[in-house]
């Protein structure tokens, strides 16, 4: 058998440390590795999950107002226009906000039973009626009032609508879903560019948004499922009645909708399958 003198002793003991530490530190990074391996499949599964979600979308539905138009600037310049005609003092803003605090009352007189069915134009003109003797609009023709009633066919639509919806017409159907009647949103569409494949409005149900048959019959018309369907939107209830409803949600912010007088929180996170800062956004988050 062979002896080891000190020198030797040493030198083996060095190196059974070194051996040792080198076992350690490996199994440190082992352990660091399969931590980090740990976490890509996660990583690797949303990604696959993302992309299950874009791929299984067929068509995109789009709340119009506020959504995809400017409702009250354009509102507030064409009441401007009118002024400058019939020399009127009115605070626009003011009055463009009326009319729009109008809407939903109107239309819950609708679902209340209290009227009829009545489409979104007229319902506009009776809110319009009471403004003109709130806002001491004296002196309007019938056919002025009727001109002015229909701005609403005129709204311009947000600096990223138009280039948005191309760049998503291009891998998607695209249609709106508005409680605006169909007349209202053709001319709108004819007036500022807006290249639907197809226009769908709550007068088709007899129902308007978020009455779940609003969603619905669109989604019959389209000849698809529910799941395969995109509801876009810068209102969370509207996007929280079509995820009862069945579709996929993606919440577009618009900030300015209010003119920035009203203060629009976003608080969204999380809560739908997709969240933009605008059209162009969302096209970027769909592959489109």
């Amino acid at each position: 058998m062979r002896h080891l003198n000190t020198k030797d002793e040493i030198s083996a003991s060095d190196s059974e440390a070194t051996i040792q530490f080198a076992l350690r530190r490996n199994a440190m990074r082992f352990v660091g590795l399969s931590s980090l391996l740990a976490a890509f499949p996660l990583l690797g599964a949303e990604t696959e999950s993302s992309s299950s979600l874009r791929t299984s979308i067929r068509a995109l539905l789009f709340d119009v107002f506020g959504t995809v138009v400017d409702w009250r600037s354009s509102i507030i310049r064409e009441g401007r226009l009118l002024a400058q005609q019939k020399k009127l003092q009115v605070v626009w803003e003011e009055f463009a906000d009326s009319w729009r605090a109008g809407y939903g009352p109107a239309m819950n007189k609708v679902r209340s039973g209290e009227l009829p069915w009545t489409d979104i134009d007229d319902l506009h003109r009776m809110i319009l009626d009471e403004l003109v003797v709130e806002f001491g609009l004296d002196g309007l023709s019938e056919a002025e009032l009727d001109y002015f009633n229909r701005a609403w066919h005129r709204l311009i639509p947000w600096p990223d609508t138009v280039g948005g919806l191309n760049r998503l017409k291009s891998q998607f159907v695209i249609a709106t879903l508005s409680n605006g009647n169909v007349s209202l949103l053709t001319n709108m569409a004819k007036h500022s560019g807006l290249p639907w494949d197809a226009v769908f409005s709550a007068e088709l149900a007899q129902h308007y948004k978020p009455d779940q048959r609003a969603y619905l019959k669109a989604i019959e018309l389209l000849n698809l499922e529910p799941s395969q369907v995109l509801m876009v939107a810068a209102h969370p209830g509207d996007l929280r009645a079509a995820a009862q409803a069945g579709l996929k949600t993606a919440y577009v912010y618009r900030p300015l909708e209010w003119g920035g007088e009203r203060f629009i929180e976003r608080n969204t996170a999380g809560e739908f399958d997709f969240d933009a800062d605008s059209f162009l956004d969302l096209a970027s988050q769909l592959g489109a």
